[in-house]
């Protein structure tokens, strides 16, 4: 509804009071912006800011919506490509999402993005509204969203405010993503004391259209009109993701503004509907949605990309309070709310389609040949700016960098000095107490709260190595998508971690017999205002562009989140990356456990003795120190073609990458995957490597997979990877009918008694 409220002038601070008082004193360093940014501020606009003015370019100037801090080094990920990474990329970084082609005239696009601070404040909204906004961002590519994905770190498992952490996150990702219908098929869960101030809530969505439906949200022709549509805009999230709640600016207004957003997830379903039905109709020029920043986002980014500018009635916009100023309002981040670019011509076309869905909408003003972005409060004018100096040309800081005072003394302490057992008894009571530590026993606690199979076409989930959905339903045409990051490599090296976790990513989308095609990226850091981080950060960046140009996989698009940091303790450097890749028909998926009795059992990769920053190191002795495992990318692809190349000759009946926990808890989740045994032999592993028991268990070395393969196909298998240059060792056979793991020389482990272990403790930590 078209909603003109009374054009009154209200004592608001407008441009005309800018000029006549330049002096007013203006909290311009309570909204987060430093001296040197307000004067460069002023120096645009040849005056001093409006309070609204100032509202806008300290939200949109801030770390979380401008990356200023971080620009320099993201760059690389669109000059590190190659044509050949190119092929598939319809779009790159800089739109609300990457988009990729998978064939058959279809394409997915998919991101990943944090919401870390509001999860601390207030786990169960923060979590959701993380989960909707970046179902949004896919949304306003003119996808269907699809599936979601959480990425999350908590503090120390024992802390009580862990609990709070948890329950409040894991029940807000739920609450919201089960309402919206939407499977959630994987993600990580960490425990470490590093993040106990400062968790990580990372969510993932993935979308599917057909090419011809891909949007881009831009205001590039003059006359059409700007709407915004969805939810009502309330004192939520004033600030919430970049700046300070917004009560400096009137001392007579409402304090203490929320500074969480608050989610409407029956709202929001509503929302998807109605915007793919105004896609659909072609009768929107392009949709962007509004979250961090709200108004001043949206109206700003969608003027910029399209090289013109906009006259916009701030007193158009539907509330929830009517007492909230023009500054609150700009700043707002209430969710379900979107904003159109739409032909005066099909605006009854688009009034049809919202009244349909029962959406509410007003008319905020119009795109201009001209670039500048007026708003006005009523007859007065409040907001008079080149948008592009809001959305786009922010500050860029080459910020200060130092190697860590600690990092070499941290990299001499390698785990060499930790004792390792001989006895078969000590060592086989090691294997089940790793099993039982919070980050590798059974995480079911908290998945089994998501709906994982909602719109029934999940072809995999969690446990399985990789989340798989279903795209074409004629063809069985799908993707995989996996998520990982190893803090503790990247706190040892985070060149080299970046690089192991990109690997990892790769590997667990392989081991589903997908060809991995595209990265998504959630950088996790502390202050970067403090030299050490941003010297992590440098290393981290650099490492993930090198490694994607060696496996040829581009960066699509992805987020940095800073000021993960409590005091001078910042968190682990956290690369979180996710790996995207096609599978042309998900009947030929590979599970990531046995079920089958008789198969012989292949460990495909060397292992070294590797055991710095490993979970034995960390979760057993308390050490972290030394050097992460070496990662050879080259072993890494040939690794994936083989499992891609026995997955197309049906050779494979299921496949198991080797991380965290080494190949001691890779063969029992294997076990427990479809609760059948095996037996198992190290004997011939242990004298071609040159290592003991502890390594062969649980060294982390990369490139490596546990396989099983029929009798039938033995020879064909070893065959293939011969050709393929790929080490291939036969470690053991599935038992269906023993019900427990037996190790040779080690122990007899009943799977009853491992799975106790393994599944009761989140439960017991979380009630």
């Amino acid at each position: 509804m078209f909603k003109n409220k009374k054009l009154a002038a209200s004592g608001v601070d407008t441009t005309e009071h800018a000029v006549a008082e330049p002096d007013r004193d203006q909290p311009w360093k309570e909204l987060g912006l430093k001296q040197d940014e307000y004067l460069e501020i002023k120096n645009i606009l040849g005056r001093r800011p409006t309070s609204s003015e100032l509202a806008m370019y300290s939200v949109m100037w801030s770390e979380h919506c401008s990356y200023k801090s971080s620009k320099i080094y993201l760059r690389q990920f669109g000059e590190k490509v190659t044509d050949d990474m190119k092929e598939h990329l319809m779009v790159g970084m800089g739109e609300n999402a990457g988009v990729v082609d998978i064939g058959e005239g279809l394409a997915v696009t998919f991101k990943v993005e944090s919401h870390n601070h509001p999860s601390y404040i207030e786990p169960f909204q923060g979590a959701a509204t993380g989960v909707g906004g970046i179902v949004r961002d896919i949304l306003s590519m003119g996808a269907r969203p699809i599936a979601v994905m959480d990425q999350l770190r908590f503090g120390a498992p024992e802390n009580p405010d862990t609990a709070r952490v948890v329950h409040g996150v894991v029940d807000g990702i739920s609450f919201y993503g089960n309402c919206l219908g939407l499977p959630n098929i994987g993600g990580e869960t960490v425990f470490d004391a590093v993040y106990q101030g400062n968790p990580l809530v990372n969510a993932l969505s993935i979308g599917a259209m057909k090419h011809e439906d891909l949007q881009l949200a831009k205001a590039s022709n003059p006359g059409d009109l700007v709407i915004l549509f969805g939810a009502r805009t309330g004192a939520d999230g004033i600030g919430g993701v970049s700046v300070l709640a917004s009560e400096t600016f009137e001392s007579t207004g409402p304090t203490k503004r929320p500074a969480v957003q608050v989610g409407d997830p029956f709202a929001e379903k509503v929302l998807i509907e109605c915007c793919l039905e105004l896609f659909h109709a072609g009768v929107v020029a392009g949709i962007q949605d509004l979250g961090g920043a709200g108004i001043s986002c949206a109206t700003s980014e969608l003027a910029s990309n399209g090289g013109k500018g906009m006259k916009v009635q701030l007193q158009n916009v539907l509330l929830r309070d009517e007492s909230l100023t023009p500054e609150e309002i700009l700043m707002s981040e209430s969710q379900e709310r979107m904003c159109a670019v739409v032909p005066k011509k099909q605006l009854k076309a688009f009034e049809k389609i919202v009244e349909k869905w029962e959406v509410e909408y007003s008319v905020l003003g119009e795109v201009i040949d001209e670039d500048r972005l007026y708003i006005n409060w009523g007859h007065e004018e409040i907001v008079n700016v080149p948008p592009r100096t809001v959305a786009h040309d922010g500050p860029v800081y080459d910020r200060p960098v130092a190697l860590p005072k600690y990092q070499k003394a941290l990299n001499k302490d390698s785990s060499s000095s930790l004792k390792r057992v001989e006895n078969a008894t000590e060592l086989a009571a090691q294997l089940m107490q790793l099993i039982a530590t919070p980050n590798q026993a059974d995480k079911s606690w908290i998945t089994a709260q998501y709906d994982k199979y909602v719109m029934g076409n999940t072809a995999l989930s969690m446990p399985d190595d990789s989340g798989m959905v279903r795209v074409s339903e004629e063809t069985g045409l799908g993707v995989a998508l996996a998520t990982d990051a190893n803090g503790k490599y990247a706190y040892l090296n985070p060149y080299e971690g970046a690089r192991l976790a990109l690997a990892e990513a790769y590997r667990n989308v392989a081991v589903t017999g997908a060809v991995p095609r595209a990265v998504t990226n959630c950088l996790n850091f502390g202050s970067p205002e403090n030299p050490e981080v941003m010297w992590q950060f440098k290393e981290a960046t650099a490492g993930l562009a090198d490694a994607c140009l060696e496996l040829g996989i581009p960066v699509t698009g992805g987020n940095v989140s800073f000021y993960n940091q409590s005091g001078d303790v910042a968190i682990y450097p956290t690369p979180v990356v996710g790996v995207l890749g096609v599978i042309d028909d998900v009947a030929r998926r590979i599970p990531s456990g046995w079920q089958d009795d008789g198969n012989n059992i292949y460990l495909l990769g060397q292992t070294f003795d590797e055991l710095d920053g490993s979970a034995w190191a960390k979760d057993l002795h308390d050490h972290l120190g030394g050097q992460p495992p070496k990662v050879d990318l080259e072993k890494e692809k040939e690794l994936a073609q083989l499992l891609h190349g026995a997955s197309i000759q049906g050779l494979i009946e299921s496949a198991h990458d080797i991380s965290e926990g080494g190949l001691g808890i890779a063969v029992v989740e294997a076990a427990l995957r479809f609760n059948v045994g095996a037996r198992i032999w190290l004997g011939e592993m242990l004298e071609r490597d040159a290592i003991d028991m502890t390594a062969a268990l649980f060294s982390e070395s990369q490139s490596r997979v546990i396989v099983t393969v029929g009798r039938e196909d033995d020879v064909k298998f070893q065959a293939l990877c011969e050709a393929r240059g790929v080490p291939c060792l036969r470690i053991g056979v599935t038992d269906a009918t023993s019900n427990m793991v037996e190790i040779k020389d080690l122990a007899d482990l009943k799977l009853d008694d491992i799975r106790a272990g393994w599944v009761n403790t989140l439960p017991e930590l979380f009630g």
